[in-house]
């Protein structure tokens, strides 16, 4: 299959590393909701990791959390917050087979090639023990494109995130919220959060 990242979006983390560590918001609302869903102590893969500081979250509540991030230079800041290497994964590299109780991706799938995200979803479909839950979020809109810092989004709408959820395979649920927020670039979306939970 056809790498799934953009790699002009890549090289942005890449270069800005640190400043977007510093820029990374730690609001752990959603993600809270997320945990209590979850068995004490269960085991986690984050996807985009970003600086690290869901991981630092979820360590703190005493989850066995394993983090990630598709640029070096992204996890070898959330390593120095977090006390621990981080991996380098991309998502298309993604084989685990039912390992997780949880898969955590905020803000990172949305920038998977829009012809590419349902092979991500069924990866990390896979990934997941039966009854898993699978968090991520997107920005939503109607068709790829570029923001004016030129990272690539897929811009989905609800109705074909649906679809794409669809193809990875069977959920016992699905659901999407929507709220309106400000990115690292300073301009307003919305956002789209997608939590589903592998049927047993």
């Amino acid at each position: 299959m056809t790498d799934a990242f953009d790699p002009e979006t890549l090289a942005f983390y890449q270069g800005n590393a640190a400043d977007y560590a510093a820029w990374s918001k730690h609001r752990h609302l959603r993600l809270n909701q997320f945990l209590a869903l979850l068995p004490a102590g269960a085991a986690i893969l984050e996807l985009g990791c970003g600086a690290g500081a869901d991981s630092a979250h979820m360590l703190a509540q005493g989850f066995d959390v394993r983090p990630t991030d598709g640029s070096p230079q992204m996890a070898a800041q959330a390593a120095l917050k977090l006390g621990r290497p981080v991996e380098t994964l991309l998502f298309h590299q993604l084989d685990a087979e039912a390992l997780y109780e949880g898969v955590w991706a905020n803000a990172c799938l949305l920038h998977v090639p829009r012809d590419q995200l349902g092979d991500v979803l069924a990866r990390v479909r896979r990934a997941l023990k039966p009854g898993g839950l699978f968090y991520a979020s997107y920005k939503a809109g109607d068709g790829e494109g570029r923001d004016k810092l030129a990272r690539y989004y897929n811009y989905p709408s609800e109705d074909w995130l649906r679809e794409r959820y669809a193809e990875a395979g069977t959920w016992s649920s699905l659901a999407i919220e929507a709220n309106r927020d400000v990115g690292y670039d300073n301009e307003a979306v919305t956002i789209l959060h997608v939590t589903a939970q592998k049927a047993n």
